[in-house]
């Protein structure tokens, strides 16, 4: 498998692995639910989500930026924005000046797909928007983290249907999305919906109750042992097979077909025979194409007028009926949806709409690093009824030396300490030092304390196993082997995300 190279990609393909884990700050909620909206870096944010998230979003939806080159159009395009500028210096060093803009993207693109991937469900996919800019360079790095066996396909979404006249080419009318599985053999698109009308072919001429049907003929190309036989229809008539051909079922299972009123001879009771296919037998779903149209998608017109009625000011939106039909092939009705370049919030619009019409508790996660996260993101999702929690990226659990960060408080360090060791929520405990039980295993945090008889008098909980975090220990292994005690040293065996 080919692989992509460019400059700075020796600093960034591990680079996920040092993102520091922060804490996320609740600031305000709409409503009560576990949906969430994030205003921040997206790579620090995505950190932030592992704990908690690792391998359960469902499906991710992201439109990153485009890299046209044209900086004027902060929002999809300015790789060279200050932010980004002082991260490439951080990390790619002093050569990140010499970049060029594809660089720079893909420098920014890849610890965050790395994350993502991370996130992701066994089951779950990844639809990513792109235009010709970068798509060449995203399908390789793609490639690279999903795994090349994982790539499902490239869809072609008509996002424009005016003719533009003034270009000097080609008048540019479509995007891509890429669409990755986690687990190419564990994920498979939900069916589209059928339309409600009854699809040409499908009739009831003899009112059959088990509904419309349509007929497929019997006759088969080439010969087969037990494919010969006379057919009597009802009005006496007898039916052959044309030579070079054989009837598509025994005689057998004919006579059966006839007995269920599955064969059809015509109004007349003349016709040749035939199989009747009913609609309700056949799927009922349609496998979605690669090609995706803008009167069954929508396109940037119509996403431009969605913002406008709910008087939200945003450029280049994606329409609604776009995410919608990306979440009708990728999610259930409780999935988790991640959106880490939010935008506008078009992704939590859609959850809300899908929700609506099938009745479904699918929740979202919004990530946004500018600063219209709150007056244009989570206002559009309030304005079409959804709730969430607001949050801000918080202290950071490590010091630039990689101790615990003396700054966070203690029952955020009990929060993270707790749920690495047992994938549950921690819940404030009256003994104080104690994390929580989990399966007959007492967990506990001595901060700035070591481990010793003294410590260990100050433990109530009965328990089978403990699990004890402190700066040191002072017990022996026998001693501790005696009292089922597991020692964590605290930095060094905190788990790091």
């Amino acid at each position: 498998m080919p692989n992509l190279n460019w400059l700075g990609k020796d600093k960034v393909v591990t680079y996920h692995q040092k993102v520091p884990y922060h804490f996320l700050d609740k600031k305000f909620s709409v409503g009560n639910s576990d949906n969430k909206i994030i205003h921040g870096d997206n790579l620090i944010a995505l950190k932030s989500l592992l704990p908690r998230y690792e391998n359960k979003i469902n499906c991710i939806y992201i439109d990153p930026p485009y890299n046209t080159g044209n900086e004027n159009w902060i929002y999809n395009d300015n790789v060279s924005d200050s932010r980004l500028q002082k991260w490439l210096g951080q990390v790619v060093g002093k050569e990140g000046e010499d970049l060029t803009r594809h660089d720079k993207w893909l420098c920014m693109m890849y610890p965050r797909l790395r994350l993502l991937q991370k996130l992701l469900a066994d089951d779950g996919a990844i639809f990513i928007s792109i235009d010709d800019n970068e798509q060449a360079n995203l399908k390789l790095i793609c490639d690279e983290i999903f795994g090349a066996w994982n790539f499902i396909c490239n869809v072609i979404w008509q996002k424009r249907f005016s003719r533009s006249n003034d270009a000097k080419y080609f008048c540019d009318n479509h995007d891509y999305i890429f669409v990755y599985a986690k687990d190419k053999n564990k994920w498979r698109p939900n069916l589209l919906p059928r339309a409600e009308e009854i699809p040409k072919g499908y009739k009831n001429p003899d009112n059959d109750p088990r509904g419309v049907w349509t007929s497929v003929s019997l006759v088969a190309n080439g010969e087969r042992a037990n494919g010969y036989y006379e057919i009597i229809g009802p009005t006496g008539k007898i039916f052959n097979v044309p030579k070079g051909h054989h009837w598509s079922f025994s005689q057998e299972n004919f006579q059966k077909m006839l007995a269920d009123n599955r064969i059809w001879f015509g109004a007349d009771g003349n016709g040749v025979p035939r199989r009747k296919t009913f609609l309700s037998e056949v799927q009922q779903g349609l496998v979605p194409f690669t090609i995706w149209l803008r009167d069954e998608v929508g396109d940037t017109q119509e996403s431009k007028r969605e913002v406008k009625s709910l008087e939200i000011n945003f450029d280049f939106p994606k329409p609604t009926r776009l995410i919608e039909r990306i979440l009708k092939l990728a999610s259930d009705k409780n999935s988790i949806v991640l959106d880490s370049f939010a935008g506008s919030g078009t992704t939590a619009h859609a959850v809300i709409n899908l929700n609506k019409q099938d009745g479904g508790n699918r929740k979202f996660i919004l990530i946004e690093l500018n600063d219209y996260a709150e007056n244009i993101t989570a206002e559009r999702v309030k304005r079409v009824g959804g709730s969430f929690d607001f949050y801000e990226i918080g202290e950071s659990l490590f010091d630039e030396d990689d101790f615990i960060n003396e700054a966070v408080p203690f029952e955020r360090i009990c929060e993270y300490i707790y749920y690495s060791e047992t994938r549950k929520n921690y819940q404030p405990c009256e003994e104080k030092n104690l994390l929580g039980v989990d399966d007959d295993t007492a967990y506990y945090y001595f901060g700035g304390e070591d481990l010793s008889w003294t410590t260990l008098a100050k433990i109530k909980t009965r328990a089978k196993v403990y699990v004890i975090y402190a700066d040191s220990c002072h017990l022996s292994e026998d001693e501790m082997q005696k009292y089922n005690i597991h020692f964590r040293q605290i930095s060094f065996d905190v788990r790091k995300y």
